[in-house]
């Protein structure tokens, strides 16, 4: 049984203001592609699939149109959970319409999915809250999977312990999975797994995450969810969350973030992003290879002490999307920032950095002295935001706001 696990799609999601809708057009195309050059049986999604709770109709238009052409229309089975950027209650309305593809939506950790059946032979043999059972055309066996969508610690906590025992939330987590797997899952099928959540290795240290969500390193405060939690029926988990390619440990299988499909933030300036085919049978290690994605605009991350350069490096660089930090003896320039805009269309940040050791820099690479009066700060201010002097009227106006104050 072939499968291709995808996930973070961020769906809607924007570079600093700047739209990516074509690049996941584009993006999501390949992966359809790849799923049919590949002939896989399954699609696994795990979660992230937009990047708000209230995509655009754009956005779930382009998600709905993808899932329709990933499941062949009802003779591939298709399974999405949502992440920490969904709307848990948005993802799982349309799934009794979306059963009839063989397309299976679960918004929230204790997701029960009713038996169905597709024209093309897509069944249910049985479910239970956080769990299914798959019967897959032209496959002979059973495809087992234990799905557990993002929810906050409160939430989680509820689906995981109803008698609001003590004990941490990754015990419960771990005892929920190992209790689903030893009743549900033997070494006659193909057992799985799929969550959002940060999962860490029990030894030696975790992947740092990217800008956007280095805020939800753990869930709520609790502790991240260690490897050894994964129950040792499962032959394969699909984690969902990084953004980048990442093996978390190969025991008890193998933990895998597949990655994002673009990179959407800078701190994942040139990173590579992959989809995962793996192959599958039943009691036996999974065979899987990542596969590479070379659909959207490069995310890059350049810095320069000379306009020279850095407008060479730009006329090299024209499809790329770019964060591009000027280091200099003063401030840049109104007539420097339009000859970089001029020479490329695709900046999305310019960061002018003013070389001093005296200087404060602060976290968005803009230099402050602090031994300057207000006055000056205000001005050193004005001209960092919109690459001028402010006008002597402006300046008066403020002092007089100062005074007053």
């Amino acid at each position: 049984m072939k499968f291709l696990h995808t996930a973070d799609w961020h769906l809607g999601k924007k570079l600093n203001g700047y739209s990516r809708h074509v690049e996941q057009v584009e993006v999501l195309d390949e992966i359809c592609r790849i799923a049919e050059e590949q002939a896989v049986d399954l699609v696994l999604i795990a979660g992230d699939l937009f990047d708000t709770a209230n995509p655009s109709i754009e956005s779930t238009e382009l998600f709905f149109k993808t899932l329709r052409r990933l499941s062949a229309d009802g003779s591939r089975a298709v399974i999405a959970i949502a992440g920490n950027h969904d709307s848990p209650e948005r993802i799982a309305a349309p799934d009794p319409l979306a059963r009839a593809c063989g397309i299976v939506l679960a918004g929230f950790p204790d997701s029960q999915i009713p038996d169905f059946q597709t024209e093309k032979g897509i069944k249910v043999i049985q479910s239970h809250p956080g769990f299914l059972e798959l019967s897959l055309p032209g496959v002979k066996f059973p495809v087992r999977l234990i799905m557990t969508a993002f929810a906050n610690e409160v939430r989680l906590r509820k689906y995981l312990d109803p008698n609001n025992s003590e004990l941490t939330l990754r015990k419960l987590l771990q005892d929920s999975w190992e209790k689903t797997a030893l009743d549900f899952c033997d070494e006659k099928g193909v057992n799985l797994l799929m969550t959002h959540l940060y999962i860490v290795p029990e030894f030696g240290d975790a992947e740092p995450e990217s800008d956007d969500e280095r805020s939800i390193v753990n869930l709520g405060g609790a502790e991240a969810i260690l490897s050894s939690s994964i129950p040792k029926q499962i032959q394969y988990a699909a984690l969902g969350h990084i953004h980048k390619h990442w093996k978390v440990a190969s025991k008890p299988c193998p933990i895998v973030y597949s990655s994002s499909p673009l990179s959407y933030s800078f701190s994942e300036a040139g990173q590579q992003k992959y989809v995962v085919i793996g192959n599958v049978e039943p009691g036996k290690e999974v065979e899987y290879q990542k596969v590479e994605l070379t659909s959207g605009r490069p995310v890059l991350r350049k810095v320069f002490e000379n306009l020279d350069e850095a407008v060479a490096w730009l006329e090299q660089n024209p499809e790329a999307l770019v964060e591009l930090t000027i280091i200099s003896d003063s401030y840049l320039t109104a007539e420097s920032s339009r000859r970089l805009y001029a020479a490329h269309s695709g900046i999305v940040d310019l960061i002018p950095q003013v070389k001093n050791q005296d200087l404060l820099q602060t976290e968005s690479g803009h230099s402050v002295d602090l031994s300057l009066d207000k006055t000056s700060l205000f001005k050193s201010f004005f001209q960092h935001q919109k690459g001028q002097e402010p006008s002597e009227e402006l300046v008066k106006l403020f002092e007089e706001v100062l005074r007053e104050e």
